[in-house]
């Protein structure tokens, strides 16, 4: 009698338990979401960070928050977020060469890409190369005869080590088998000033943050190192188009949860993201801003992530590109 007892209490006390998680589970979000961004307000990054916020706010009925955390390379905001509580409360806003560059640039890092759960992808955004004029390059061809001939005089710029400017670029110098100086700075505004001014020459970016001084023949661009063609710079050629297929760099735009963040609020979160970003007005936003929605499904960003790990890591070590 008394084991029976025991039974149907331990039976009542799991029905109950049950009955006040379940509740719990359909009532999320009660409070405020924060979306942690790795970058300073402004760019890319931030700004695909508010445009998913907006639409966050809207179908969950709770304010989504922006949390500029910047510094190390965006490791201070990836160590933030991956020891959150896996609770759906705290989100991180993902820059790709972050998330899959970072593990093969550090040797210790506070997190791994097994630390987030995917929710979906937001944007990306294709970059431009942009040559300083008294540079007689007009393409991407132009540009390797010039460092073949001049190894190792060629200056390009980028906002950092370990950014897709710095990457990307010695990618190029891999498929081209060429030779150039990296010269990195502190953000994309001191990199643009020094191309302005010819003390680099090469410069490969996101198009609204050269877009002006190309019009005004202070820049030339001589490719989108993309899929398509930019909108501000239908005359720009491809990459592909000019014969560099393998030359593609587009920077995503992510959100991640902490790992071990029930399945119920990332499909929650997932569904009101791709609503969102399926309205017009937030295509227009985003391409007034230089970059394209994207929605990808937690899955499907699960295996972007793989893919580009693996390719990434190997320029990467090939470049012996290492961050400090």
């Amino acid at each position: 009698m008394m084991r029976s007892f025991a039974t149907l209490a331990a039976g009542a006390l799991a029905g109950l338990a049950f009955s006040v998680a379940a509740p719990a589970q359909d009532s999320y979000p009660t409070h405020p979401i924060t979306i942690v961004v790795p970058v300073p307000p402004g760019g890319i990054v931030d700004m695909a960070a508010r445009l998913a916020s907006e639409p966050l706010t809207t179908a969950l009925g709770q304010p989504v928050v922006i949390d500029n955390r910047t510094g190390a390379s965006g490791n201070i905001a990836y160590g933030m977020v991956a020891h959150a509580q896996p609770d759906g409360y705290t989100l991180l806003a993902s820059y790709s060469m972050y998330h899959v560059g970072n593990p093969s640039m550090f040797s210790a890092l506070r997190w791994k890409k097994e630390s987030f759960t995917p929710v979906g992808m937001v944007a990306v955004a294709p970059h431009v190369v942009v040559v300083h004029p008294s540079l007689p390059v007009h393409n991407l061809k132009e540009l390797a005869e010039y460092a073949r001939a001049n190894p190792g005089e060629l200056n390009y710029a980028s906002q950092g080590s370990g950014s897709v400017p710095h990457v990307g670029t010695e990618l190029f110098k891999q498929l081209t088998k060429t030779e150039m100086t990296h010269v990195p700075y502190k953000g994309s505004g001191p990199a643009i000033q020094d191309v302005l001014s010819g003390r680099v020459q090469l410069f490969i970016t996101t198009p609204p943050s050269v877009m002006g001084h190309v019009q005004q023949g202070k820049l030339r661009a001589i490719a989108v190192a993309g899929r398509e063609r930019h909108p501000m710079i239908p005359d720009v050629p491809t990459s592909a188009e000019q014969g560099f297929e393998g030359f593609e760099l587009d920077a995503w735009v992510s959100l991640f949860a902490p790992a071990g963040t029930p399945d119920a609020a990332i499909r929650k979160l997932s569904a009101a993201l791709k609503a969102g970003l399926d309205k017009p007005a937030t295509v227009q936003k985003a391409a007034g801003a230089g970059v394209q929605v994207r929605y990808q499904s937690p899955e499907e960003l699960g295996r972007t992530v793989e893919t580009d790990t693996a390719y990434w890591s190997k320029v990467i070590t090939s470049a012996g590109i290492v961050a400090n």
